[in-house]
């Protein structure tokens, strides 16, 4: 996901995508709607003989990694919509399925930089929602089709499986969730040639936008999406200012989810022909392709971590369940605010970040139990900041959206003002040494540490933890922040490819923004004032008292003696120096301001 893909990632102006729009609005998105399909229809009159009229459709909705769920799923309702339209003997009904793309999954599965493209966590995290997802349509009397291949490959060894003699009057319609990223649009241009290569007339992907508070055509910005901001701040302002958040989309019917009466045949098929693409297969971790070390890694929760031996688990119906925890039954919504910045527990933050960035959690969802929330118990500060973090996430994603692979590139948005007088402005470096500290919480500084720790034993960070790793690896040794990037990929259960590199991007200022350089020690004293969560993933320091614990440089050797820990073997001394407050007049002293908070985070961490 960086400087060697080239490929560019065009803006589709319409996207569809049904939520509540002032009627004038929705008036005249559908006369706009009713418009292109009449030209559509027309087009294709032209083109097709009179025989093609009785060609019999297959409506397939691809769920991908970011909406596995059934509520306020906007690409499954017009899935759902267009099967519906159809007769059962003409392709009502529809078949979702999920693929388990190998060029994501195993130990095989590497980025350039040589980290794993999902690591044995986040792919158990979503092992356990697809197969929560399959229970959830088998319920509404559905299925889920689920395999391990390439989609491209996948879909054409499907069509295969259609009876010669009415595979040509077989039309693929496939729906799925508008993704933006280089890889995800590769992946999409493969299988829109899979499907005209076996219909060219009618075969079609239609990608639907998803995953966000709001749509692009939403925005209120000169030009939309294009024309919207680079730095956050403004852009929040004028969409809180000029745009409402929609009401969720309901589930689909049940009669709406049916599987296919036309493709019965066709669904016996592919559990025969395909072993790994049934309605009842699901590969274990090691049938993706991971090792027994990972397999054991993943499978046991690290009882340290934030939700205990319990651990996060995958899927709609735990998400459901923690949006309900969470906002009503533990009432924590009210305190939100004042709580966000710990580092230890569960309810400090919502911890929703795993579910969203897997698509489990619907954004609006959030936002409609916030709204609730505030007309039947209170409305203040902490209800409204929720919301303002999700938007965070609708920023991310809309600016990789328009900024494409410059997100992945070492110089990020700012191209060559990156080596010119740009105050952020640097010559990036790469110490194997210092990558492997970070990576293994040996840099010597405590916060540093314990957040790598948990981590690596975990898949989990703070919104806090996350700013201060990234402004240290990248600010403080100058390290090639997309190595950074990499390895938060590999690790973390909620990264989703538009925080995580738009973040990493950001908090190594290479989006242009101000440059908000963290001093690490002032942060652990602030956040951790009694080392509780620097003791509790550095059992080293286990006794080292407060006034030494977040500066254990500064122990004598007769206290290292006393509080049993020697620098340098059993724990190191820092590998750069401390971190010395600028006096330029800039923030690059700790920052962190309320509306600072998520620029530096790999997922949302919330």
């Amino acid at each position: 996901r960086s400087s060697w893909y080239n490929e560019s990632t065009p803006f589709e102006a319409l996207v569809v995508r049904k939520q509540s729009r002032p009627a004038k609005a929705r008036h005249f998105s559908r006369l706009l709607l009713a418009v292109i399909s009449i030209s559509s229809m027309m087009g294709r009159a032209a083109a097709l003989s009179a025989s093609s009229a009785s060609r019999r459709s297959m409506t397939v909705h691809w769920f991908r990694h970011g909406d596995l769920r059934l509520h306020d799923n906007p690409a499954l309702v017009r899935a759902a919509e267009a099967a519906s339209s159809k007769s059962p003997e003409n392709g009502g009904g529809m078949v979702p399925i999920f693929c388990f793309d190998p060029r994501v999954f195993g130990d095989s599965a590497r980025s350039p930089f040589g980290s794993l493209k999902c690591g044995p966590r986040r792919a158990k995290f979503v092992l356990e929602s697809v197969a929560d997802l399959r229970s959830s349509l088998e319920a509404k009397g559905s299925g889920l089709v689920v395999a391990h291949g390439k989609p491209e490959e996948v879909f054409q060894n499907i069509l295969t499986q259609v009876d010669p003699g009415e595979a040509k009057e077989c039309v693929p319609r496939l729906y799925c969730q508008q993704e933006v990223a280089s890889e995800e649009l590769r992946v999409d241009k493969k299988v829109r040639a899979v499907l005209s290569g076996h219909s060219p007339q009618l075969g079609a992907l239609e990608t639907v936008w998803g995953s966000t508070l709001y749509d692009p055509e939403d925005l209120p910005f000169p030009g939309g999406l294009m024309g919207m901001p680079d730095v956050f701040t403004p852009f929040r302002n004028k969409v809180e200012k000029n745009c409402d958040i929609g009401n969720p989309l309901p589930t689909p019917s049940d009669a709406a989810l049916t599987l296919p009466k036309a493709d019965e045949k066709l669904m016996k098929a592919i559990g025969g022909a395909l072993p790994k693409c049934s309605l009842t297969y699901l590969p274990t971790l090691e049938e993706l392709g991971y090792s027994a070390e990972d397999v054991q890694k993943a499978e046991v929760p690290d009882p340290r971590g934030v939700m205990g031996t319990a651990g996060f688990k995958g899927g709609e119906s735990a998400a459901l369940a923690r949006l309900q925890d969470y906002i009503w039954d533990k009432d924590l919504l009210k305190v939100y605010f004042d709580t966000r910045n710990g580092m230890l527990g569960a309810d400090y933050s919502t911890k929703f970040s795993p579910w969203l960035a897997h698509g489990c959690l619907s954004p609006r969802e959030i936002a409609k139990q916030c709204r609730r929330y505030e007309s039947v118990r209170v409305k203040n500060k902490s209800t409204y900041w929720v919301v303002f973090e999700l938007l965070w996430r609708d920023f991310f994603k809309f600016f990789a959206h328009k900024q494409g692979d410059a997100i992945f590139k070492l110089d990020g948005t700012l191209g060559r003002e990156a080596h010119g007088s740009h105050p952020n402005s640097r010559r990036w470096g790469l110490d194997r040494r210092v990558l492997k500290a970070w990576i293994e919480g040996r840099t010597g500084y405590p916060l540093v540490d314990a957040n790598m720790r948990e981590l690596a034993a975990t898949g989990f960070q703070s919104n806090r933890g996350r700013q201060n790793v990234c402004s240290f690896l990248a600010l403080d040794t100058n390290t090639d922040w997309r190595y950074g990037a990499d390895f938060f990929e590999q690790e973390l259960l909620d990264y989703d490819v538009y925080s995580n590199w738009g973040n990493w991007c950001s908090g190594a200022g290479m989006t242009g923004g101000r440059l908000n350089r963290f001093n690490i020690v002032k942060q652990s004293k602030d956040y951790d004032k009694e080392g509780e969560y620097v003791r509790h993933w550095i059992p080293e320091l286990k006794d080292v008292p407060t006034e030494l614990v977040h500066e254990p440089w500064k122990m004598t050797k007769e206290q290292q003696g006393q509080f049993n820990v020697r620098l340098g073997v059993d724990y190191p001394n820092p590998i750069v120096k401390p971190f010395v407050p600028s006096r330029d007049g800039g923030r690059r002293d700790g920052g962190g301001r309320g509306g600072k908070r998520g620029r530096n985070n790999g997922g949302r961490g919330e």
